[in-house]
């Protein structure tokens, strides 16, 4: 069936300020997602690997700077990813965001040096269209919860 102005869900994803928003927030939280990750990836090779059970050493590794950096943009990133799913379904959220993955991997080939296999490009290829095809579809189409947090 498709989408008419008179469906509430419709209506308020086809509004422009609430599509720019939501492109906001993707953009917020793809760039976050990729900084977060190969910062705590860098500090994590700069700590080692740790192989015990201990969370005393996990502890330890927060000392790094990188690591901890890592975490602060991540912790950024989960507040944008709330922010993001209160406002679009989790269908569009999650395929949209997942250019982030396509990023992480870049980053991790150009700045971490990670070695990155044929198979691996045709993945990175994959999820790139699929993130196109998702961006191409409304970012709601479930109703809105009756009132938004106070």
């Amino acid at each position: 069936m498709p989408a008419t102005l008179s469906q509430p869900s419709v209506a308020a994803s086809l509004h422009p300020e609430h599509a720019r928003k939501t492109q906001i927030l993707v953009v917020v939280a793809i760039i976050t997602n990729v900084l977060g990750n190969v910062s705590l990836s860098h500090g994590m090779h700069q700590v080692g690997r740790i192989v015990s059970a201990s969370p005393l050493d996990y502890l330890k590794a927060v000392e790094n700077p990188w690591t901890l950096l890592g975490i602060g943009v991540l912790v950024t990133w989960m507040l944008t990813d709330l922010a993001l799913l209160s406002r679009a379904d989790l269908s569009f959220v999650l395929p949209v965001t997942a250019s982030a993955y396509v990023l992480v991997a870049i980053g991790g080939h150009f700045i971490l040096h990670d070695h990155i296999s044929w198979q691996r490009w045709t993945g990175i290829v994959l999820i790139t269209l699929g993130v196109v095809l998702a961006e191409e579809t409304p970012d709601r189409t479930t109703r809105s919860s009756p009132e938004p947090l106070p």
